[in-house]
């Protein structure tokens, strides 16, 4: 997904994008945000690869690029310097409105992918309108960088019978205007909110094992959707039919992949690995204090069905009130503070969402991008202080993705070479699907929805233990120590050898048993967050939840 097979000449030489190295993140209101040295605030990254350089393309035309993934620098193109140059007409053609005024910010979540057919790269940028109306473009361009050409529009929302003929909506369901003014067709779906009633934003492309291109949109309220596009246009393809089956697929949004009746879930991403689909999405909202977070499903096929771990459908068949506190997908991080890092509450991250995800060249590695706000950093009135980070994705042996417990600076997991880089203490955090960062504190003043670790001794014979010994005495005059004094035993842990489900394991696979739950974990030697110091860590999955572990 979002990968280039094509070989082009160097971007960063033959582009006429300018750089903007170390520009401040601005908020809405104004207010810029410093960054630290490589840092970079993009909303709604989407990440891209072309000749070993990685370029992040996000909201309101701020775009980055990096040789390392570590250190970014902003950089201009046509569409940042004078986007109305490029989207004016169709700005005003649809999503324009007294109650919305002003392009510049409404400008949304872009995506790019290479189009080997039409050798160009496509950008999908949502133009966002009040009440819905909004339509996703397709811009093109011969280096990822730019410049960018405006091609056309690809797919609308917020449409109803006085409007609809601005559209291509008309073209998809094969409608004439009647003498008497009327559509002639039933609409009403398109006007609720808890049943195909989205907004067209949040574009993600994708290109199937089969060589198609298929874009997936959409948001809260009405789900996220799919359809096919034409590799020769790059626009939505106009031959294929889709029909009418509730909560499955509709004739002008193609086919139902996740969510719906008004629960949060917006965001999605899709990458390929080991004979499944994973799709990414972010329920919550996007607010420092609104639980934004990523969660996980699978299929084996593009269009789905996908399932979490426990068989949860990623489509909602009703509504599913705070669906950012229930257990449907897998979680996949959490706001964490731990001895390896985040040490200080300011750079805890929390609203952690709309990822997207990459496969590197080089080496064939998965990277995870999103963006993040943080526990304190926040003014009155601003809580707009965020930044892009970047996480290693790591496959599980029972073929679900992990996120490594450290950012990525640079370094990648190193697989154990034995059970003695393995043994020892950690800390371990569960990333709860029950609760998120509100900024409200507990009576002892930590807040609400930062995990924090529990320490387990990982044993030589297998055993994992919790706690200081303790001491069992037949009767209190005794004061005898029985032969089973120890710390408690609370669980087991052993290397996976073989196969499970089907997947070779290796060295870094692991059985954990913890509590009464069975995880499949990656164990890897990562640098910590707070002094780079390399530990042994883990990854692991399992009755739908993911927890990490760092060697203390």
């Amino acid at each position: 997904v979002s990968e280039n097979g094509a070989t082009t000449v160097n971007a960063a030489v033959q582009s006429s994008a300018e750089p903007l190295s170390a520009a401040p993140a601005t908020s809405p209101n104004g207010i810029e945000h410093t960054l630290a040295n490589g840092r970079v605030a993009v909303h709604d990254p989407a990440i891209v690869e072309e000749n070993g350089v990685y370029y992040l393309f996000g909201t309101h035309r701020r775009c980055a690029r990096s040789t390392d993934m570590v250190h970014w620098e902003r950089f201009d193109n046509n569409l940042s310097r004078d986007p109305y140059a490029l989207l004016g007409d169709i700005w005003q053609a649809w999503p324009k409105q007294d109650s919305n005024p002003d392009l510049l910010g409404n400008t949304w979540a872009p995506d790019v992918i290479w189009n080997k057919t039409m050798g160009k790269w496509c950008m999908y940028l949502s133009v966002n309108g009040d009440q819905f109306r909004s339509v996703i473009v397709l811009l093109t361009a011969d280096h990822v960088d730019g410049d960018w050409t405006y091609v056309g529009p690809v797919v609308y929302s917020g449409f109803d019978e006085s409007n609809l003929w601005n559209t291509d909506v008309p073209k998809v369901l094969e409608l004439e205007p009647k003498t008497d003014g009327t559509v002639g067709y039933d609409l009403t779906r398109y006007l609720s909110l808890k049943d195909t009633r989205i907004n067209a934003i949040d574009a993600a492309p994708a290109l199937c094992e089969h060589g198609e291109m298929w874009m997936s949109f959409g948001s809260w309220f009405g789900g996220i959707w799919m359809f096919k596009l034409d590799p020769e246009t790059g626009l939505r393809d106009y031959s294929v039919r889709y029909p009418l089956v509730k909560d499955s697929s509709d004739p002008y949004y193609g086919v139902k992949v996740a969510g719906g009746y008004w629960n949060s879930g917006e965001g999605s991403y899709f990458i390929r690995e080991n004979g499944w689909w994973y799709l990414f999405m972010s329920y919550g909202w996007l607010g420092r204090t609104g639980g934004y977070q990523i969660r996980l499903f699978r299929s084996k096929s593009l269009l789905g069905p996908y399932v979490d771990q426990n068989g949860n459908p990623a489509i909602s068949y009703g509504e599913i009130p705070d669906n950012q506190e229930r257990g449907t997908g897998i979680r996949l991080t959490s706001s964490v503070q731990w001895d390896g890092g985040p040490a200080e509450l300011a750079d805890v991250e929390v609203s952690q969402g709309h990822n997207s995800a990459i496969r590197r060249s080089k080496d064939g590695r998965m990277f995870l991008v999103y963006h993040t706000r943080f526990a304190e950093r926040f003014s009155e009135g601003d809580d707009e202080d965020y930044e892009s980070h970047v996480r290693e994705l790591l496959p599980t042996s029972d073929g679900w993705l992990v996120a490594a417990p450290y950012e990525y600076r640079g370094s990648v997991a190193v697989a154990p070479t034995g059970i003695a880089d393995i043994t020892g203490d950690y800390n371990v955090v569960l990333h709860d699907q029950h609760t998120f960062f509100n900024g409200k504190q507990e009576d002892d003043g930590t807040y609400v929805g930062i995990n924090r670790p529990t320490r387990y001794t990982f044993h030589e014979d297998g055993r994992i233990t919790r706690g200081e010994i303790v001491s069992f005495f037949d009767t209190p005059d005794a004061n005898l120590p029985r032969s089973t004094d120890g710390p408690i035993t609370c669980g087991s842990w052993k290397p996976l050898s073989g196969a499970v489900n089907g997947f070779n394991c290796c060295a870094s696979d692991a059985e954990i048993r913890l509590d009464d739950v069975t995880y499949i974990a990656r164990f890897a030697t990562l640098p910590r967050e707070i002094d780079g110091k390399p530990v042994m860590t883990f990854s692991a999955i399992g009755n739908n939840v993911c927890i990490w572990g760092s060697q203390s």
